[in-house]
């Protein structure tokens, strides 16, 4: 690791009448891109805050390099005293240049003029991205950064920050957002603070071997661990294993609803003789929906069957809310037809999270301040619902408003999943959730046995949880797609242009005779290179695992440089073969 221009020592912070966490090391070095991983309530945001220096700490001592500028991209800016967003982004003593705002702004697609009392979640997210990177920071804290953006600013900031030289520290349920820019992991779990030099990308590898190690361990001393230990470790593990099931019945569901998807990706799904139709619960008819000259949906055609998981994924503004408002009968269409099942009961998650009251316990949510809440015609007693969804039981009596957002969230999908249901609406439903819950929200959303329609920008989330993504371009045309955010992403692709000829050229030679078969090199390459990206693929996956082991590092850090240098060289060659194969694979389709 380079020398650090950020550090914490002997960390400690005091949190109601205990150590919210205590003895914490950190350092951030000048090009260090640290993913903060942890449980919603672990004091992950916290924690920002005191590299920060906005917050001070009860134990520990904070050593910046003189000169290093650290700005932090909070999860909710505070707009109150800001009539425009331009007010917020140019105001305080370290304001940016306006010019440097404008110019980020305008990458962004934001109106800085906007009046902040009615920006959207969006749009105040973005005004917030702008303030923070104008200002030139040499260490960047970013909580939840992906929070209300849509795809292409997602894009936009992900290309801004790999092109970017700073260090960055980011809180983040985006996996993919994570996995692509992320070199080096900080964890924070039970209180401790662990680091490895791997990204996201090894996490999982990394803490199936940390608790494997504290299994034996506990094994050895002929102990048990702590009840809350055991049910956090077994319950992640477990889950994780049972996530590669899920994703295998995913992929035969997927390929089932290719199948019934026209070559021409109509969106009938099902035809007139099918079985299935007696299944279906929305059926959508040459659908058209505008606002004013702009149409947003035009001439859609989209039957629903029982057990479809449906995502909706476009821009801001593309008509995301507009589909989904048409499908569940929210919204009558412009023309066409949508009928609904008469059977159709459906539950609405949105992303207001308009039922948490913050003066509420956690008790009354769930279950009016009773005992017990009954979860899908099942009596549940309530602490014991609560440890289904990640909650200590103490929390049973805790208001509301004391806790995280990323709390508040999973509090709120524990109430509304013990509803009977046959439809469950979900809109942005990965916002504030950690790493774990989101890993829940699968395991509920594939174990339900209705209809669930997604309206979400988390793309790892899409293509682990949907079998039909709906993809908006803003023209008013609606893909229809077996499959999740990538398989759309795919469909989407442009094909290269053909490059034209400058007009003031002369006439050129008779072209020679193209091309019908592959030198024998090139077809070499076009054969073999499939094979050693997918080899390269698992040794970069067997030496990720490697350097999570925990003890690795004490007992041979020469071994554990050698393979971060070798996981850095193996990724080199596999763009190299990537982009080889890409060219060789045109010239290909060139030759027909």
């Amino acid at each position: 690791m380079a020398a650090p221009i950020l550090s914490y020592e002997d960390l400690g912070l005091i949190q109601g009448s205990g150590w919210l966490f205590r003895h914490l090391d950190i350092h951030v070095g000048a090009r260090d891109r640290l993913a903060l991983i942890g449980r919603n309530g672990a004091g992950k945001t916290t924690l920002l805050k005191l590299l920060a220096g906005t917050i001070d700490s009860d134990e520990g001592r904070r050593t910046i390099v003189p000169g290093t500028r650290v700005v932090l991209l909070e999860q909710e800016p505070d707009l109150r005293q800001c009539p425009t967003l331009a007010d917020y982004v140019l105001g305080g003593a370290d304001a940016p240049e306006r010019h440097e705002a404008d110019a980020i702004a305008d990458q962004l697609g934001i109106d800085l003029s906007r009046d902040s009392a009615t920006a959207s979640g969006g749009e105040r997210r973005r005004a917030a991205i702008v303030r923070a990177l104008a200002q030139d920071p040499d260490v960047l804290l970013l909580d939840e950064p992906t929070n209300h953006l849509d795809i292409a600013a997602i894009d936009w900031l992900e290309d801004w920050l790999n092109r970017w030289r700073g260090a960055f520290v980011v809180i983040s349920h985006d996996r993919t957002f994570l996995t692509r820019l992320t070199k080096q992991t900080l964890w924070l779990d039970r209180g401790q603070m662990r680091r490895n030099e791997v990204g996201f990308g090894g996490f999982e590898a990394w803490t199936e071997a940390v608790y494997a190690e504290e299994q034996r361990a506990a094994e050895k001393l002929d102990a048990k661990l702590k009840i809350e230990e055991h049910w956090l470790q077994r319950g992640v593990t477990g889950r994780r294993r049972r996530n590669q099931g899920r994703l295998a019945k995913l992929k035969e569901m997927r390929a089932t609803r290719a199948a019934m998807i026209g070559p021409q990706g109509a969106a009938n799904l099902v035809t007139g003789s099918d079985d299935a139709k007696t299944k279906v619960v929305i059926d959508a008819l040459h659908v058209t929906q505008g606002y004013g000259p702009r149409t947003v949906i035009r001439d859609l055609s989209l039957r629903v069957t029982r057990g479809d998981r449906i995502g909706i994924v476009g821009h801001n503004g593309a008509g995301k809310t507009t589909l989904l408002r048409l499908l569940t009968g929210e919204l009558q269409p412009d023309s066409g037809e949508v009928k609904l099942a008469k059977t159709l009961d459906g539950v609405v998650i949105d992303q207001q999270r308009s039922l948490m009251a913050p003066d509420k316990t956690v008790r009354d949510v769930l279950a009016d301040g009773g005992d017990w809440i009954d979860v899908l015609g099942v009596r549940k007693h309530v602490h014991g619902y609560l440890k289904e969804f990640l909650f200590d039981p103490s929390l049973a009596e805790a208001k509301v408003g004391t806790l995280s957002g990323g709390e508040r969230s999973r509090l709120l999908l524990a109430r509304e999943f013990a509803r009977r249901s046959n439809l469950l609406v979900l809109d942005e439903p990965t916002n504030d959730l950690d790493l774990e819950t989101l890993d829940l929200l699968q395991e509920v959303i594939a174990d339900y046995d209705g209809t669930v329609l997604i309206v979400s920008h988390d793309r790892d989330f899409l293509d682990r949880t949907v079998t039909v993504t709906l993809g908006l371009d803003g023209s008013g045309t609606v893909d229809v797609v077996a499959g999740g955010y990538e398989d759309w992403e795919r469909k989407r692709k442009p094909k290269a242009e053909p490059r034209k000829a400058k007009a003031e050229a002369p006439p050129p030679p008779p072209p020679p005779q193209a091309r019908t078969k592959l030198s024998y090199k090139d077809q070499r390459d076009y054969d073999l290179l499939p094979k050693r990206i997918e080899e390269i693929d698992r040794i970069i996956a067997k030496n990720e695992a490697t350097m999570g082991d925990p003890g690795l590092y004490a007992r041979d850090a020469a071994a554990f440089d050698r393979l971060g240098k070798e996981i850095a060289a193996l990724r080199d060659e596999k763009d190299a073969a990537e982009m080889r194969w890409l060219e060789l694979a045109e010239m290909v389709e060139g030759m027909g």
